[in-house]
C-alpha cells in the first residue's frame, strides 16, 4: 500500500511541474513557426491541457504530499502496519 501512495504523490508532483506554465514555454516558446519543430510542437500540445488544470493540480499534489507524509509517519511510528496488497 505505502508504493502505491508514494507512487501516487510522484505522479501528481509530477504533472504539477509538467502543468506550470515555464514548462509550457520550455516546450514551445521561441518558435515562430510550430510546422518547423514537430516534436516541440507535439510536447507544448501536451502540456497545454495541463497548464489549463493547473491549480486543480496544484491543490491534489498539495493534499497527496500531506497524506503520503502522515502515512509514511504512522507507519514508521507502528501505528499501524503497511498492509500488503500485492
Amino acid at each position: 500500500m505505502g508504493t502505491l501512495v508514494l507512487v501516487a504523490n510522484a505522479t501528481l508532483l509530477w504533472l504539477y511541474s509538467a502543468s506550470c506554465h515555464a514548462c509550457r514555454h520550455l516546450c514551445g516558446g521561441q518558435v515562430n513557426e510550430f510546422s518547423k519543430h514537430p516534436i516541440r510542437y507535439r510536447l507544448w500540445k501536451l502540456t497545454t491541457p495541463l497548464n489549463a488544470r493547473h491549480m486543480q493540480i496544484a491543490w491534489a499534489s498539495l493534499a497527496m504530499v500531506a497524506f503520503a507524509d502522515l502515512y509514511v509517519r504512522l507507519v514508521a511510528s507502528g501505528v499501524f502496519s503497511d498492509p500488503k496488497i500485492f
